[in-house]
């Protein structure tokens, strides 16, 4: 089905082209809501920032005027205790007293030293709490079951000598036998007139009303606020089964959460500022505050689903509007692509019948003026146009096939004028010879020739200036002057002078010919030859080595240039290689050349391999050289030959 609808696709220009539209309107579209959403998320978390932090500047505000205004009652209250430590029973009323004028306060305790008052006894501590909203009570709270004595709330202002808060502990009733409330205390030292110390004056916060009271500052639905004694004990928490029980350490144990951790250390150290935590899958904005008066501290819990709530409910809505504005978009611009699109689709059925051979179609007619119509137009001229040019074409045609012909057959004489017949001399053991020419074209320049005259070896390789059809005619012209002129002279020098006055004289197209000629007494090995401007052969044996020539310029080039005689013995065995440049100027892929460097080696290589007969000699130099030009175009014509001398 995938594959279906791709190919569709393919096929349907006006689909494409909704498509591009759709694909260039989205990326505009979501880049310039992505930009918006991303300033407005931005814009909505420092409002959410500057809101809880407001609210927790109030919430520290209101905690620490409830703590400021227990700390006043208890100092207060502090030099009416002094002033009547002589009437024990006077402790009942104020304790009673402090506890009806602050309604924040949940209990108030006068307690004394250990048979301070002789009257009383071992214990005497005066303590108010209330019973209910409206109902206060006053009992003596010391007993054999509550030593309140050894206990913090009394021995902490006692042993520092100056008033404090207590962490969080458990008010129990009077007998000891349930728990009435887990309470807080601001707790003072009493003394004399004369600075000893007699006992400690207390005042108690509920936590639970404390919990309320600061819980009432929500910045959001879901928010909520947590409180830290000095120790990390939870004194202010939803989950009331946390409060006095568990720290915000006890989480991490259970389960690892470096993030709260990290709170709980930084709230602990008295730390304000603002982290982003993940509690129980959820990600939360915290902002914390101390309380210095207690050691205590304050957070907010803000969930980001309140603070990005509707932010996320529009930024569905609107990719909601933006998919099916965008799917409407299509469906409006394919319908108006395809009606702008129907003349081109004619036009297109049209091109299919003028190319499946219909040149006679007649094209449907438009008469509009854009593109379209002018696209119209111009195919009509296109079609007349190409109707001529196909008659054209098949006159061409028809004319380069009987070129073809003709070259073929020029070709063919070309080859039939060169020797072709190996081993030539099958009966003689003193000679092998093995040649071989490669065109670049359908006929090419070089030419190589041989035969044998009075048990001499008269031989010569050749490379015309050019390619093609000018060539391969000078190269006709220069055998057949090689056989006539060697039918009288013997010497290659003299051969070489008779070719270029020849070819001199009426060379109107100053094309000319490289040259080596050669001439091998079968009886003796004696080598006489003459080179004009070609390649230097190798003489192979036992080793391999250039042959000495004396350049001169190629034949043809003009008349009465003298030509040198060189001399040679062949040693039985031996095989002289001749060449034209096409074996070392074949060129790879790259365009580097084949080079005499690398004929060389493949000569040694041959010579190591123990090869021995012409024949394999060329082979082998016809392999190396196609594999390193490794499939790239012939640029020359590539002619070889080599002539083993044996001896008798």
């Amino acid at each position: 089905m995938p594959m279906k609808i791709l190919d569709y696709i393919r096929r349907k220009l006006s689909v494409r082209l909704s498509l591009w539209i759709l694909c260039f309107a989205t990326v505009i579209f979501v880049g310039s809501l992505n930009y918006l959403f991303s300033v407005s998320r931005e814009a909505i978390r420092r409002e959410a920032v500057d809101r809880a932090t407001l609210s927790l500047d109030l919430t520290v505000q209101r905690v620490s005027a409830i703590l400021k205004d227990v700390e006043t009652a208890v100092d207060n209250t502090d030099w009416l205790v002094q002033r009547h430590l002589d009437t024990p029973d006077s402790m009942y009323a104020y304790s009673r007293h402090i506890l009806m004028n602050n309604p924040n306060l949940y209990g108030c305790s006068l307690a004394f030293e250990p048979n301070y008052f002789k009257e009383k006894g071992l214990y005497f501590s005066a303590y108010s709490f209330r019973e209910s909203p409206d109902s206060i009570e006053t009992v003596q709270e010391g007993n054999d079951q509550y030593h309140y004595f050894s206990m913090d709330w009394y021995l902490m202002p006692k042993l520092m000598d100056k008033a404090c808060w207590t962490e969080p502990f458990i008010d129990l009733d009077i007998d000891s036998t349930y728990t009435k409330e887990i309470i807080t205390s601001y707790c003072k030292p009493l003394k004399d007139s004369g600075g000893a110390f007699v006992g400690v004056l207390s005042a108690d916060i509920s936590l639970s009303w404390l919990s309320s009271t600061i819980s009432a500052m929500q910045p959001y639905p879901h928010s909520y606020n947590i409180m830290l004694g000095r120790g990390g004990t939870y004194l202010v928490h939803p989950d009331s089964t946390m409060l006095f029980y568990q720290t915000v350490f006890t989480q991490t144990l259970l389960k690892p959460n470096d993030q709260l951790k990290a709170l709980g250390l930084a709230m602990q150290a008295g730390e304000e500022g603002m982290r982003e935590i993940e509690l129980d899958g959820h990600d939360y904005l915290v902002f914390y505050k101390p309380l210095p008066e207690t050691g205590w501290s304050v957070s907010i819990l803000c969930p980001e689903s309140d603070i990005f709530g509707g932010y996320n409910r529009l930024k569905r809505i609107m990719t909601l509007i933006l998919t099916i504005g965008l799917l409407l978009m299509l469906w409006l611009f394919s319908r108006i692509v395809t009606k702008e699109l129907k003349p081109l689709r004619q036009l297109t059925k049209g091109a299919e019948t003028i190319a499946s051979g219909k040149f006679d179609m007649e094209l449907p007619v438009s008469g509009r003026t854009d593109e379209i119509g002018q696209l119209s137009q111009t195919f009509s001229h296109m079609q007349h146009s190409l109707v001529r040019y196909i008659e054209e074409l098949e006159t061409t045609t028809a004319q380069k096939a009987t070129i073809e012909s003709e070259l073929n057959v020029a070709k063919g004489i070309q080859l039939s004028m060169l020797p072709k017949i190996f081993p030539p001399f099958p009966d003689r053991k003193d000679i092998d010879i093995f040649g071989q020419l490669t065109s670049a074209k359908e006929v090419g320049g070089d030419l190589f020739d041989f035969y044998i005259r009075d048990e001499k070896l008269l031989f010569c390789i050749g490379d015309v200036s050019g390619k093609g059809i000018p060539a391969s005619l000078l190269m006709t012209v220069t055998r057949s002057q090689f056989r006539t002129v060697s039918r009288h002279l013997d010497q290659p020098d003299q051969i070489v002078i008779e070719m270029n006055n020849l070819m001199a004289a009426g060379n109107d197209t100053h094309m000319f010919v490289t040259l080596f000629v050669g001439c091998l007494d079968l009886a003796s090995g004696h080598l006489s030859y003459c080179c004009a401007a070609h390649n230097p052969p190798l003489m192979i044996g036992t080793e391999v080595a250039e042959l000495p020539v004396a350049r001169r310029l190629p034949i043809g080039a003009m008349r009465g240039i003298r030509y040198v005689l060189q001399e040679t013995t062949m040693q039985p065995h031996t095989t002289i290689f001749l060449y034209t440049d096409g074996l070392t100027e074949a060129e790879d892929t790259s365009q580097a050349m084949f080079g005499e460097e690398r004929m060389n080696e493949v000569a040694r290589q041959f010579v190591a391999d123990g090869g021995r007969s012409p024949q394999s000699l060329i082979e082998r130099m016809t392999e190396a050289v196609h594999t390193y030009v490794a499939g790239a175009p012939q640029s020359d014509d590539l002619t070889m030959l080599a002539i083993q001398y044996n001896g008798h």
